[in-house]
């Protein structure tokens, strides 16, 4: 786990969306080292949960799963209550859970278009909403957005790019909310990242560095730095932004 800047959220509590595995887990395991209790949700892996869990416990932190399905509103609401209630409170909201569905345009369901809507946005806001009735000055929003939002070179991808553009209004109309409350809301926008679901050696890794001025995928632990920024002390006069980590992906 990280070293630096240890004590950097001690006292504050943190949740973090879809933190089981991939960039969720790093941001987990990077806030926890830097001393914030940590909640994270997950939908369908709790093995893979309970070793974030142990791994953040193991190196003397506090960390909390819980089964939340993002596309039900009122478990995404009660996973807030749950971390309320256990940890004594939540001075940081990730909201990481995401969905992609890619198929022409022809071949795209309804079904998909639902859940990528009701993942990457309805949810970002849910979670948004009830997170702020329990969080003080100096409170941190912070949604795992995409590069995509920006640039979308290939076909297939336009419900996804709709749905992470769709957090960039959101963040800028809600600074105003949040503004006045001492809280923060931000978008971290990666580009591609080496994870299970899109890996470095994958069969679109070749074609995706070949659009990047940076010619490599990202490491989750880089995106977890960025939203480690976000939540400490430092950005708080950074809020209704969008920051791009992408390798140049939409330069």
């Amino acid at each position: 786990m990280n070293t630096i800047n240890t004590l950097k959220l001690a006292g504050k509590t943190a949740l973090i969306t879809g933190g089981s595995r991939g960039i969720g887990a790093a941001i987990a395991q990077r806030l926890a080292s830097e001393g914030a209790a940590v909640a994270i949700t997950y939908s369908s892996s709790p093995d893979k949960a309970e070793e974030v869990v142990k791994s953040i416990q193991a190196a003397g932190g506090r960390a909390l799963a819980i089964q939340a399905d993002a596309t039900d509103a009122a478990a995404v609401v009660q996973s807030i209550e749950q971390t309320v209630k256990t940890l004594g409170g939540i001075d940081i909201l990730v909201n990481n859970a995401g969905y992609l569905a890619v198929a022409p345009l022809e071949q795209f369901t309804l079904a998909d278009f639902d859940r990528s809507v009701a993942i990457n946005v309805r949810s970002v806001f849910v979670a948004t909403q009830e997170a702020v009735k329990h969080m003080k000055e100096g409170g941190r929003i912070i949604n795992i957005g995409s590069t995509n939002a920006d640039r979308m070179p290939f076909a297939g991808g336009g419900v996804y790019a709709m749905t992470k553009s769709a957090l960039v209004g959101l963040v800028k109309g809600l600074a105003r909310d949040l503004g006045p409350r001492g809280i923060t809301i931000n978008n971290v926008q990666p580009g591609p990242v080496d994870t299970d679901m899109n890996p470095a050696s994958g069969p679109f890794a070749e074609t995706l560095k070949g659009l990047m001025a940076l010619p490599r995928y990202g490491h989750v632990d880089e995106i977890a730095a960025m939203v480690s920024y976000l939540a400490g002390s430092e950005a708080g006069f950074v809020t209704g932004a969008s920051l791009t980590i992408d390798g140049g992906f939409a330069a």
